[in-house]
């Protein structure tokens, strides 16, 4: 018999599944039993390294070191934010972790409650605390545009293999877009912003379904308002 972890990078898995017998380490959503890892939960097999692990289909969002997110402030303390990343732990944002020099007690005057930023996950520990920052490339408040949710296991499609979806969507709507690998999406423009909220709500629909990009394509081209210099033609 062929042996179950044999399987394809992408296969989804349910509870229970053989992900790897060959000694990797157990991954998120992966637990060990005797020496073998297996699914703790419905969702992608994903392999990195050495380790082995499942990105859920459905659920909360997980953080994970390194991710980029888009993050609500819900609360504010003298040398910190709370901010709500769509994770079931509390995410804090220190003073020390912001592009600003803040004073003891001078939080509210960088950031307040229900402002929105992009943050990157800087540490996730054993016991589930999280630390995230603002110091990093790109990271800063939102201002203005709309903000779109979907389940985090979908978020992917959004940005398409290397980032081809996201950048034809862009592309076509001249709109600026963000997508947090939480399940937040950004997306600010002008009369074509409405176009690309409805692509991504296509993409949440159909996210299982094949030739995704072609049908999303067409639609926003359909869309898209006839262009000043075609109106012309024939005079």
């Amino acid at each position: 018999m062929q042996k179950r972890n044999a399987r394809p990078a992408r296969e989804i898995v349910v509870p229970g599944d053989l992900l790897d017998d060959s000694g990797m380490d157990a991954g998120n959503n992966a637990y060990v039993l005797n020496g073998k890892v297996y699914a703790g939960v419905l969702g992608v097999r994903n392999a990195h390294n050495d380790t082995v692990g499942v990105i859920p289909l459905g659920g909360r969002y997980m953080p994970v070191t390194g991710d980029t997110v888009i993050g609500i402030i819900e609360d504010i303390g003298p040398s910190n934010w709370l901010v709500n990343i769509n994770a079931p732990y509390p995410a804090p944002l220190h003073v020390n972790e912001v592009p600003w020099k803040v004073e003891f007690g001078d939080t509210s005057k960088y950031l307040n409650v229900g402002n929105v930023v992009m943050l990157k996950v800087l540490m996730v520990d054993e016991s589930k605390k999280i630390q995230v920052t603002m110091k990093d490339s790109g990271l800063r408040r939102i201002e203005g545009g709309q903000l779109v949710e979907m389940p985090h296991s979908k978020v992917s499609r959004v940005i398409g293999k290397s980032g081809s979806m996201i950048q034809m969507i862009k592309n076509l709507t001249d709109c600026r877009m963000f997508v947090g690998q939480n399940g937040r999406i950004w997306i600010d423009g002008d009369e074509n912003a409405e176009i690309a909220v409805e692509a991504v709500r296509i993409i949440e629909r159909e996210a299982q379904s094949s030739n995704l990009t072609e049908r999303v394509e067409n639609f926003i081209k359909s869309r898209l308002p006839e262009k000043e210099e075609n109106k012309g033609e024939g005079y």
